[in-house]
């Protein structure tokens, strides 16, 4: 089909799939947007995107506060925080489980196989992963402070690496077109680990230390901390078959020094008294990794302090259910 008459739905127009798709629609695109607290604004007034590549609005888009009205589409971006994925099944449109290449462009490990749940055997599944340093404003802003580049890949059961596709290669140029800095991974896998080598340290330790990116890795005691995480991080990948270099954490820790100072989206989230995503960024790979007898203590120690946090935080100590703890796939 001819890139004009593709059409895309956003699923959760936030930061981070208000931004993409704002993107998506600039290029000439046809884009619908699932909004819940900001539909009546951007119903009658569109998007306003801040960007450091330069603002623009889009002043009329295609607003939906029920999936139901939402036409078919040929690819669907999954966009919503992973805590909110218990309402995956009432929030996707009915006739996602047969139509529409499905995209998520969410953070941390076991987003994939979750969706693959959610729709016929056989459907298409990409994962994205985001670098980009954005939040949300006023009603219908989105704030682009830095990076914005996106990493897409196929997934495979079990994430079996799945190479470069015709169809990764054509979804890249839409991407591409829209402006977006776009890379294709033969592994999403690898890619979803590497990932987490930012993830776990970066979005974890600035809710426990209430400090931005350039605090904590300028910092030196805060900056071994953070390596020592990602080393973890590096065992637990290496206890399913995924090998990270050490070159990817220098990487990671070097991207991080030269990024613009940043408050990551989880303390965004946590200022907020929202939920955490706990579970896809720690609570997953933890439990993936104690199935093979790997033990993470660092890690496991975060994820116990975040919870009590995250509870505290958002219900003055009592005593409540927090995020639905993560299984590991058998």
């Amino acid at each position: 089909m001819p890139r004009h008459h593709m059409r895309y739905a956003v699923i959760g127009t936030g930061a981070i799939g208000g931004f993409y798709g704002a993107k998506l629609q600039r290029s000439g695109l046809e884009v619908h947007f699932l909004l819940h607290n900001d539909h009546a604004h951007v119903q009658r007034h569109g998007l306003k995107i801040y960007s450091k590549d330069g603002d623009f609005s889009l002043p009329a888009v295609h607003a939906h506060v029920k999936s139901a009205t939402i036409p078919v589409c040929d690819v669907v971006l999954i966009a919503l925080k992973t805590t909110r994925n218990y309402l995956l099944e009432d929030l996707l449109p009915p006739w996602v489980a047969d139509h529409g290449i499905l995209l998520t462009l969410q953070n941390g490990l076991g987003v994939e196989p979750r969706l693959a749940q959610l729709v016929n055997p056989g459907r298409v599944i990409l994962g994205g992963l985001c670098f980009i340093c954005s939040h949300r404003g006023a009603p219908g802003e989105i704030h682009h402070q830095d990076y914005g580049s996106l990493t897409i890949g196929a997934y495979g059961d079990g994430y079996k690496p799945q190479g470069v596709t015709p169809l990764l290669e054509t979804m890249a140029n839409h991407w591409r077109q829209a402006g977006v800095e776009t890379f294709l991974t033969p592994d999403l896998g690898y890619a979803r680990w590497k990932k987490l080598l930012w993830n776990v340290p970066f979005n974890s330790l600035s809710v426990v230390l209430s400090a931005t990116t350039t605090e904590m890795v300028t910092n030196p005691q805060t900056r071994t901390l953070a390596r020592d995480l990602m080393e973890e991080v590096q065992q637990a990948a290496a206890s399913q078959g995924v090998a990270i270099p050490t070159t990817d954490v220098e990487q990671m820790l070097h991207s991080t020094a030269t990024m613009a100072p940043y408050v990551t989206s989880m303390k965004r989230d946590y200022d907020h008294k929202m939920p955490l995503e706990l579970e896809a960024i720690l609570g997953y790979p933890l439990a993936v990794a104690r199935r093979k007898g790997v033990a993470l203590p660092r890690m496991t120690m975060l994820h116990q302090l975040l919870q009590h946090m995250d509870r505290h935080n958002r219900h003055s100590g009592r005593e409540v259910p927090g995020e639905t703890p993560a299984v590991a796939p058998a």
